[in-house]
């Protein structure tokens, strides 16, 4: 959403952006060292990318910060529930909803989803668990189309000796990899 009636010489859209690899680049950071992505960064984000939007757009600009922040939310919240997304990793794409709005959400989740998928068969061939993590898909799949949405407790991730991805770092790099784009084809 760009803002015509303002007239300061930053431009508002690369200052979004900005707010927003700032905020997934944190996320990244706490996530390689904890595995978590605390509450106070991921509140704090939405807080700032709404405020943002409801300052400089008035009603039009909280709601697209708010339809942002929805899609993220309801997009995942199944893999939430089926614990194959952390709580913390779907507040941060919340959170980055409401800098970006629906589309460009989309797009950054998109890209999160590749990022994650070269992470995940990087990590598996790192680990040698290459034939253990198709034998889980494999088992996963089946038990969709047999069970549908439940989850399988022993792929999950509450199980400790499976692989787990900081998400945060996917998110960051899929953000940083949106902006260059943004960036480059105008």
């Amino acid at each position: 959403m760009t803002y015509k009636h303002f007239n300061f010489a930053l431009d508002m859209t690369m200052m979004i952006w900005l707010l927003t690899l700032a905020l997934t680049l944190c996320a990244a950071g706490i996530d390689l060292r904890s595995r978590r992505i605390p509450n106070w960064l991921t509140v704090s984000g939405f807080v700032l990318g709404f405020g943002i939007h409801a300052v400089l757009g008035r009603w039009p600009g909280a709601s697209f910060s708010i339809e942002g922040t929805g899609l993220a939310l309801l997009v995942l919240l199944p893999l939430v529930l089926l614990r194959g997304l952390g709580a913390g990793d779907w507040k941060l794409m919340g959170a980055v909803g409401s800098f970006l709005g629906p589309w460009a959400l989309l797009v950054v989740l998109f890209v999160s989803v590749i990022v994650s998928a070269v992470m995940g068969v990087m990590a598996m061939i790192h680990a040698q668990k290459v034939v253990a993590t198709l034998r889980n898909i494999v088992v996963l799949v089946r038990g969709f189309f047999v069970f549908g949405w439940r989850g399988n407790p022993q792929i999950t991730l509450d199980n400790p000796g499976l692989l787990k991805l900081p998400f945060g770092v996917a998110a960051a790099l899929a953000t940083l990899i949106c902006f260059v784009a943004s960036r480059w084809v105008r």
